[in-house]
């Protein structure tokens, strides 16, 4: 197969992982997609977070069947592996750690890598060449601005290859229904660069490597303080929808990505000019946060105006009325999902690549079980297109479950705090001041 060709079987590949993708997500949100050239050469330079699912968010979200540059060790490992990465459209990038005699392989990449932007396909790496699982940029390296500046040279500067910065946002990292962004940025036209280059080729790269990274800043959220990254991960999470109205904004997931986008620059600033007040407000943060997290609260439930009781009563009858798509959807999901929850948990060491692995397993494992319960209950099932019917309605009875095991989460919060008020008013008394209290604080500290 050839990187620069379209793929009918990569195709077929990617209708299947944008349905299981939208299993996966509650909630996926794209952005400046009208500002991605049409019939030009493309390279995409995301912000790196969360191995697999940012080329994930890249890829389903675009018509392109981009080509990837990815670290050489994931490599030469089997013949097969090798030849499922090439299906990917994957293509290994040497660096000097991987040894100085494989640097001269570059030499291959680099020349499928103009073999691709010559057909005007869309190449795509990222410019930290690292994902760090925090909503953190890290510096970036060089390879991007190397790499579009060796494809113009070698065409005369005929191409003129288009850098699109790209913002990738979770709302979590690594659980199930969770919400991702994807924000595509103004177009960076390499020609812009190329009279630079030729007098200056460090010059043009350090100019083109900081105007990729000033392109993804406003697209993401990036907690520079290395201090307070956690403490101001916690006010957001308290906070934001506050501050969201504070700014005269209606709720919507843009519309709070944007206000964090605005807290998180506004607490830095404190963090600067204010030190000692910033550190004060965050040992008072961090108080009310471990108290909620004690009382195994969330800080939106502490609410005066909400009626708990009515919405504890609506949702139990509802999760009541609901309980047996829960129970079909559970019987019939429960065995994969934990199956590979606990075996990733269990063997993966490090986080950032529990999500990861969570969904290559879930590709393969989830259609294999569906089946394998088929043939168990299609003696019980009349008829093909019932059985059909059943192997169909899987997928979508286990999404309605696990919304379903959300809702109870969340009235069980809402039990716990009306019994808190009802038999230690004391305590829910003080809870509510210390929130106020809080509020009131940032209010004040915080200025839009």
């Amino acid at each position: 197969m050839k990187y620069e060709k379209w793929s009918l079987g990569y195709w077929f590949l990617k209708q299947y992982i944008i349905f299981a993708d939208w299993l996966i997500h509650k909630k996926t949100v794209v952005t400046g997609k009208e500002k991605i050239p049409k019939n030009k050469p493309i390279v995409f330079a995301p912000n790196h977070q969360n191995a697999l699912s940012d080329p994930m968010a890249v890829l389903l979200n675009t018509r392109f069947q981009p080509v990837w540059l990815a670290r050489a060790d994931i490599f030469g490992k089997s013949k097969i592996v090798d030849s499922i990465l090439r299906f990917l459209k994957i293509m290994p990038v040497y660096r000097l750690r991987d040894g100085k005699e494989n640097l001269d392989k570059n030499e291959q990449t680099f020349a499928n890598s103009i073999k691709v932007l010559e057909n005007n396909f869309a190449l795509a790496l990222f410019p930290e060449a690292a994902h760090s699982a925090k909503r953190q940029m890290l510096a970036h390296k060089k390879a991007v601005p190397r790499i579009v500046f060796m494809a113009e040279e070698k065409t005369s500067n005929q191409l003129d290859i288009q850098i699109i910065p790209t913002g990738i946002y979770y709302s979590h990292y690594w659980k199930f229904n969770r919400t991702v962004m994807i924000h595509f940025g103004d177009p960076i036209p390499v020609k812009d660069f190329m009279e630079t280059h030729s007098q200056n080729p460090n010059a043009a790269v350090m100019a083109l490597k900081s105007k990729i990274y000033d392109g993804i800043l406003p697209l993401i959220i990036n907690i520079k303080s290395k201090k307070y990254y956690t403490d101001f991960e916690k006010i957001r999470e308290m906070y934001g929808r506050r501050f969201l109205k504070r700014l005269n904004q209606k709720y919507s997931a843009l519309n709070l990505f944007k206000s964090d986008q605005k807290l998180v620059h506004l607490l830095e600033e404190a963090e600067t000019n204010f030190p000692d007040e910033t550190e004060k407000l965050v040992t008072t943060a961090n108080n009310m946060y471990e108290k909620t997290e004690r009382l195994k609260l969330k800080s939106w439930l502490i609410n005066r105006k909400q009626n708990h009781s009515v919405r504890v009563v609506a949702n139990t009858l509802f999760l009541l009325i609901s309980l047996p798509v829960f129970i079909y959807g559970f019987l019939f999901n429960a065995i994969p999902f934990f199956l590979i929850d606990r075996v990733i948990r269990k063997k993966v060491k490090d986080p950032s690549f529990w999500s990861t692995f969570f969904l290559v397993a879930g590709f393969i494992l989830f259609p294999l079980f569906y089946l394998l319960e088929l043939l168990a209950v299609s003696w019980l099932i009349p008829g093909f297109w019932l059985k059909i019917a059943f192997l169909i309605s899987l997928p979508f009875a286990g999404k309605l479950a696990f919304n379903w095991y959300i809702l109870l989460r969340k009235t069980k919060g809402r039990c716990r705090l009306l019994w808190l008020k009802w038999f230690n008013f004391t305590e829910y008394k003080q809870l509510l001041k210390e929130k106020k209290q809080l509020f009131e604080k940032l209010d004040k500290f915080i200025i839009p």
